[in-house]
């Protein structure tokens, strides 16, 4: 009698130091089947996004077909202007030596991402347009176009911001470019002598540069008046001037606007293309992950299986 209980107590002692060998070997399985469900999750996440991006890469390119074509009829439109402004200057490496002494400036950015550097790019010029006028002893203001362009400049030229106007619809019409400048000349464009219009010139799908356009109002006197050869009716003279500087203003609001957003389009549509297809090998690599997970599991489930088997007929 004794015997039997002093076995008991032994089987007793003995069994719960059992459970957990049997409760670990389970957490290994589980955590293996874990890490393949998770590979497994993010290569169908990732499937799901390459959907996306592929997606988006075709409605970009279905809205540059049309603003290629509205590019196309503004650039005549806005022709007449280069007579009086000068041709667009490239931003890069420009050391703006042109510019008056207090010049207000409007870079045109974009409200959505995921459009590549076109932002960065124009944001970036403005900087190194700003430290050279600073250097310069020049004073300037800034009216920003876009949302994006108010996020990264608002850090570092956040003083110098005198009016931002985002939520601007697309695609571009002329009665928008006629409220844009209606915002430029509330910013107080007649205390400058000078407003610069910074914006992305679209080239082709793959090409894009940053540009610069310099307008000057028509002031000034004796020699310096401007249109002198002209006669101006029924008006005076002043106001003619003040009406036509403001629809050039307009006009090439309208043609900046238009050429940026071509610009944006083909951008997105070449990062998304990239995004698309590094989503692709992103994809290679999880299945390959899968599958070599899937099979060292499979692998250990049959060794398990064999063991027990010889286990067995031992």
């Amino acid at each position: 009698m004794a015997l039997r209980t002093a076995v008991a107590r032994v089987a007793s002692r003995s069994l719960p130091r059992a459970l957990p060998q049997c409760t670990f070997s389970q957490d290994i399985q589980r955590r293996g089947m874990a890490t393949e469900k998770q590979i497994y999750n993010q290569m169908m996440s990732t499937k799901n996004i390459q959907k996306i991006t592929a997606s988006m890469k075709m409605v970009s390119a279905a809205k540059l077909k049309g603003d290629e074509n509205r590019l196309k009829l503004a650039k005549p439109f806005n022709a007449w202007t280069s007579e009086i402004c000068g041709e667009p200057k490239e931003l890069e490496d420009a050391m703006f030596e042109e510019l008056p002494a207090k010049t207000l400036i409007v870079p045109f950015t974009s409200d959505g991402g995921l459009c590549g550097g076109v932002n960065s790019f124009i944001t970036r010029g403005i900087k190194r347009m700003t430290d050279i006028l600073k250097d310069n002893g020049k004073e300037y203001g800034i009216v920003v176009i876009g949302d994006k362009g108010r996020a990264q400049l608002r850090r570092a030229l956040g003083e110098q911001i005198i009016r931002t106007c985002t939520q601007v619809a697309s695609p571009g019409t002329f009665a928008l470019a006629s409220a844009l400048s209606s915002e430029i000349a509330a910013a107080g464009a007649a205390d400058y002598d000078a407003v610069v219009i910074v914006y992305n010139s679209y080239v082709n799908p793959a090409v894009y540069k940053q540009m610069y356009k310099v307008i000057t109002p028509f002031t000034g006197e004796g020699e310096d008046e401007p249109m002198m050869e002209y006669e101006f009716e029924p008006d005076t003279k002043s106001e003619n001037l003040a009406d036509m500087y403001e629809y050039l203003l307009t006009s090439q609001v309208y043609h900046s606007f238009l050429d940026a957003a071509a610009a944006e389009q083909s951008s997105r549509m070449a990062a998304m293309e990239n995004a698309t297809q590094n989503a692709g090998e992103m994809i290679e690599s999880l299945t390959l992950r899968y599958n070599r997970a899937r099979q060292a599991r499979i692998t250990t489930e049959l060794i398990e299986i064999i063991s027990g088997a010889s286990a067995i007929e031992g």
